[in-house]
């Protein structure tokens, strides 16, 4: 299996070499040349696999030879050791959980299988050191930093905006030390994924380093996310309803993982992209036109982004034919305010603690539900209500106490580098 870039300006290449440059030279993301449905017999029997072998199923034809299948299930049941729970919220409306892991945030599964792999690689080849370059703008630092740490031959640098990120999810990125470094950028998380971008393609800094990139613009993060919803439709499989999913959605990465878990087979009837104010995907299926804006601080912040890296992606798999997206992806954006009104509903009427994000998938179903309600609908929670505190508690009007994964963090004292341009973002990593 190789992947081209979708820039289609620059030499395809294998699965291990897209994992090590994050970024095609031609600056754009990489893509699988091919997408082979999985085995009708596959489905029919999904309920007697486990999660470990349903995730081999799925992953494998990517990954090819390039990793041994007995390394290969080890680095997935590494990855995946931590459960994927559904939870019914009402009638026809359930919830997966997917913040159960080390950082519980739904990225810790990419990050870990992505670390894994890098891991694999620099000991099979003795490679020279490799730098990880990434931007958060909230739960990737932490599941990175966690998924990371430690690993030998690779160093990891994590740019995240000042005072836009959470006490937890800041916590959880600036206190682990070791390979892990975090940078405190004066600015938004566009300007974070800017100072990445410009990194990557600064020839007089990537002539001396081995830069590579843990957003979900790297495949090794971007793809195994299609494994939750293989899980989610083992889980409701004996529901005999068809499933739609509606994703909180950011850089898109998870919703794109999930419409290339349909192109496996998965018989998923329709996708949401529920948004914050920040609705440039929205607004493009509503006009046509896509027009990327600064982003918008909301009490969402893993999804404030103003330019989705991944729905190049999407408009891919689709073949930039919008009449097909839009049979199969719907996208509506939410308030700050709508928000809070419906992570109160959840809590009052059906005794069930959202966090900002999850909320707005749950909004997107009811909005979807509206019209088309023949279905079971699953929102993604992406991430555990502790960590927005000063947003959830005022609302349920509750304490929320902190789970043992936060708890080995939170009193730790936080180390960062505070930078503002690019210039300081070089001379750090030349230094």
């Amino acid at each position: 299996m190789n992947f081209y870039s979708l820039n289609k300006k620059a030499p395809n290449v294998s699965f291990k070499d897209a994992v090590i440059k994050g970024l095609a030279p031609d600056k754009g993301l990489y893509f699988p040349e091919q997408i082979i449905p999985l085995q009708k017999d596959f489905f029919d029997h999904i309920e007697y696999f486990t999660n470990n072998e349903i995730a081999f199923e799925v992953i494998k034809q990517f990954v090819a030879d390039e990793i041994p299948e007995k390394e290969l299930k080890q680095i997935i049941n590494e990855t995946l050791s931590f459960d994927f729970p559904i939870v019914p919220i009402e009638e026809n409306i359930s919830t997966l959980e997917l913040f159960h892991g080390p950082t519980m945030a739904f990225k810790d599964v990419g990050a870990r299988f992505m670390a894994r792999c890098l891991g694999y690689f620099n000991k099979e080849e003795n490679t020279e050191k490799v730098t990880v370059l990434v931007a958060t703008s909230g739960d990737t630092g932490g599941a990175v930093a966690s998924g990371f740490l430690g690993v030998e031959g690779v160093n990891v640098v994590i740019l995240y905006p000042s005072r836009k990120v959470s006490d937890v999810q800041e916590k959880q990125l600036t206190t682990l030390g070791k390979n892990i470094t975090a940078l405190e950028v004066d600015g938004t998380f566009d300007d974070c994924q800017a100072m990445v971008k410009t990194a990557f393609l600064d020839q007089d800094l990537i002539s001396k380093l081995n830069l590579t990139s843990a957003n979900s613009i790297n495949i090794a993060r971007w793809l195994p996310q299609m494994f939750y919803f293989f899980f989610a439709y083992k889980q409701l499989k004996n529901k005999h309803k068809e499933l739609v999913f509606s994703v909180p959605s950011g850089n898109f990465g998870n919703i794109c993982a999930g419409i290339m878990a349909q192109q496996l087979g998965l018989p998923i009837k329709h996708f949401i992209a529920s948004t914050n104010v920040n609705d440039i995907v929205p607004t493009y299926l509503k006009t046509g036109i896509y027009s990327p804006k600064p982003s918008k601080q909301t009490i969402s912040n893993a999804m404030d982004v103003g330019n989705p890296s991944n729905f190049v992606r999407i408009l891919e798999i689709y073949k930039n034919d919008d009449s097909k997206l839009k049979e199969n992806l719907s996208s509506y954006s939410f308030t700050d305010i709508e928000t809070r009104k419906a992570m109160a509903k959840l809590h009052e009427e059906f005794n069930y603690t959202a966090d900002p994000h999850g909320a707005i998938g749950y909004l997107g179903l009811k909005k979807y539900f509206s019209e088309n309600n023949n279905a079971q609908g699953i929102f993604l929670e992406t991430a555990h209500p502790v960590k927005f505190l000063d947003v959830v508690e005022p609302i349920i009007n509750k304490t929320i106490g902190f789970p043992r994964q936060i708890l080995e963090v939170i009193k730790k004292e936080k180390t960062s580098i505070k930078i503002a341009v690019y210039s300081q973002l070089k001379e750090f990593l030349l230094n």
